[in-house]
């Protein structure tokens, strides 16, 4: 065990922070997966808290691995992953699973699936990154640097759009500030969100045209905007949700004690927020809205350090990708934002969403390992000139 903990590099407190959100993960999700335990497992409770950890424990093995190789290599290996996740975006689009009236998934062996967004959301931010860096000495170029900058971020977030609304966003909104970071010309950034802002509201006008027999998985989102801007209207979720952080309190009413978890939809991915106020409190929402700022903290001192740019928009990419969405998902627990369908990312239950999420953890902590290399280097130059 020693040598094995004397072999983990990188920003320890990333690795903190990573393990406080697993423990939180495990016994939110054993709370939380009671009524699904009876209803499809016999009343075996231990059958999905075993599950989830083996899982976690993968995902921890892929964090490892991740933060063993240099983050240079990462490059190469997902510009063509990006590639690969075109094809498989619309595979998914025309011949994934149907679930809820919409294809986002393959189906995997031992009752898993894959959702190939997440893949597609990780390797652009990569290839982002890596134009960036390469684009820097014209940067503010319309033709050379922002048309091949742009053209990938469109083709993904298009594909899928159809399927998931709010992933697409998010991942715009990752890719513009990506952008802002990278230096790309202002005026050009402006330009795209205007041109998004134009096709949303054209596409929201012509969904509240259509026939609600006619619109499928868009019935859903239109349903989703119309109560949100209602007030939460009928939208039992929400409803739900909000009783659990009402009665949740200042300290909660203990692990296991929730009593929404039999009657929240999805209290063990969605809605796990609420489920965690719930049993642990404001304190404990507290704390973890805190873990994922921490986390975004590190990062953002990551990239202060590292000389490479390359590293630096790689860090902050990734970072910021993760901790936007564990927001998204905390702001619709609470009412603040529509419902989206975003996991909290390292602690919704959940298979290869939370073995990206665990892969791009290991990649900022791979970044922070060469910090520390060139730190030890400079220390050993300065032993060896005195």
């Amino acid at each position: 065990m020693s040598s094995l903990l004397r072999d983990i590099k990188g920003d320890k407190v990333i690795w903190a922070v990573v393990l406080l959100l697993s423990i939180f993960s495990l016994l939110a999700v054993y709370s939380s997966t009671g009524t699904l335990a009876y209803k499809y497992k016999g009343g075996n409770t231990e059958y999905y808290m075993l599950k989830h950890f083996v899982i976690l424990f993968l995902g921890f093995f892929f964090m490892y691995l991740a933060h063993k190789v240099k983050y240079i290599y990462f490059s190469p290996v997902f510009q063509v992953a990006l590639w690969i996740s075109i094809p498989l975006l619309l595979f998914t689009l025309f011949f994934g699973l149907d679930l809820n009236d919409a294809k986002r998934v393959i189906p995997l062996p031992f009752n898993l699936t894959f959702q190939t967004s997440d893949l597609a959301k990780l390797t652009l931010i990569i290839y982002l990154a890596r134009l960036l860096t390469k684009k820097q000495d014209h940067i503010k170029d319309f033709r050379s640097a922002f048309v091949p900058i742009m053209l990938p971020v469109l083709i993904i977030v298009f594909l899928i759009l159809p399927a998931n609304l709010s992933t697409a966003l998010m991942l715009f909104t990752t890719s513009l500030v990506l952008m802002f970071i990278g230096r790309v010309n202002m005026k050009y950034i402006f330009y795209l969100i205007g041109i998004g802002l134009v096709f949303l509201t054209i596409f929201i006008l012509i969904l509240f045209q259509m026939p609600d027999d006619k619109q499928g998985r868009l019935y859903t989102w239109k349903n989703r905007i119309e109560n949100f801007v209602a007030g939460g209207g009928d939208n039992f979720q929400v409803e739900q949700s909000k009783i659990a952080i009402a009665g949740g309190g200042l300290f909660g009413k203990g692990p296991g004690n929730s009593t929404q978890r039999n009657f929240l939809p999805h209290p063990y991915s969605d809605f796990i927020f609420a489920i965690i106020i719930e049993e642990y409190g404001l304190v404990g929402g507290t704390f973890l809205v805190l873990l994922y700022l921490i986390l975004l903290f590190r990062a953002v001192v990551i990239v202060t350090k590292i000389p490479q740019t390359f590293g630096a928009f790689l860090t902050i990419g990734v970072a910021f990708s993760l901790v936007f969405q564990a927001m998204i998902n905390m702001g619709v627990a609470v009412g603040l934002l529509p419902v989206t369908g975003q996991p909290l990312p390292l602690v919704s239950m959940g298979g290869t969403s939370i073995w990206f999420t665990s892969l791009s953890i290991g990649i900022i902590l791979s970044v922070s390992k060469e910090i520390a290399k060139k730190n030890q280097q400079i220390t050993a130059d300065v032993v060896e000139a005195n």
